[in-house]
């Protein structure tokens, strides 16, 4: 193994591997070094920077050419949606039909019209602005994960539900009509991911959840916002994180639920492994259902 070599230029960056060997900062050897983490073919970064969907990005502006922008779940990740990408996801970029790119190996490239009036900057890395980036997720990704997008850029102001409804309509090509199906279950309230998972599995499934509901009791005292509600049968679906596990969450969770019980709530919880299994999951709140039918 060559010795680590740091040059004062390459340190905390993202490079190409050639311009660096150009002007004599590393030789094709010392690239090899344990110092350096290979994110493309022909870029490099600083192996003490952390592995993240951000650092991808940064490899990727080195790369692409010049009528390219980035988009999908890599643009949500800009437009501050961060659980939409992570470090394994491949960068999503668009590229003019017309042109010839690819395939590169941690990209994602699709094809399409880039109309320059979807696209916005930031520090010399274009990609597409949160209408276009709602509206390719809702036709590109499954219905279940397109509603989960959309929701993450709601919650994050990157765009309008009211100028998704009225776009996206009128979309043609594939997945145009999944897209409508996508804004029609989107809700901009779901503070999670897997939230977003479970109300569109109860929703799908007949039950006309309502998200971050504010639960009082008889008296109209606050008692707690639940995840999903059926208000008026006063049944609550919580989904429980891997945070519920910290230490002092338990007890805290327990007096929540007591004074959820006391207000006349049948409350579920569910956790990740619930999500794994739909089926048992819509039989358990039928079930909630049926007690409050008797």
């Amino acid at each position: 193994m060559p010795p680590a070599h740091r040059p004062a230029p390459l340190v905390g960056r993202v490079f190409l591997g050639r311009t660096a060997c150009e002007r004599g900062w590393v030789t094709p050897e010392q690239l090899r070094s344990a110092v350096w983490r290979r994110v493309m073919r022909g870029v490099y970064a600083d192996a003490a920077l952390p592995d993240t969907h951000g650092l991808r990005l940064a490899a990727a502006r080195l790369v692409l050419p010049p009528a390219a922008v980035v988009a999908g779940r890599s643009a949500a990740w800009l437009l501050g949606a961060r659980e939409a990408a992570d470090a394994s996801t491949p960068v999503e970029v668009l590229v003019p039909r017309e042109h010839r790119f690819g395939p590169v190996t941690g990209l994602r490239i699709r094809q399409g019209v880039v109309d320059p009036a979807d696209v916005t900057e930031l520090r010399g890395l274009r990609f597409t602005a949160g209408l276009r980036t709602a509206s390719d997720a809702a036709r590109w990704e499954p219905t279940l994960e397109a509603v989960v997008l959309v929701d993450l850029l709601l919650a994050r102001g990157a765009v309008e539900h009211a100028a998704l409804r009225r776009t996206v309509p009128g979309l043609a090509g594939p997945g145009s009509r999944r897209a409508v199906r996508a804004v029609e279950l989107a809700d901009g309230r779901a503070e999670s991911p897997q939230e977003s998972r479970a109300r569109v599995l109860l929703v799908r499934a007949g039950f006309p959840v309502v998200p971050q509901f504010e639960v009082r009791d008889h008296d109209g005292r606050w008692v707690a916002r639940v995840d999903l509600a059926l208000p008026d049968l006063r049944i609550a679906v919580e989904y429980d994180g891997a945070w519920h596990g910290e230490g002092g969450q338990l007890a805290k969770d327990r007096r929540r639920l007591n004074r959820l019980t006391e207000a006349g709530w049948l409350v579920l919880h569910l956790t990740a492994a619930d999500l794994r299994r739909p089926d048992e999951v819509v039989t358990r709140v039928r079930a909630l259902v049926a007690l409050r039918a008797r």
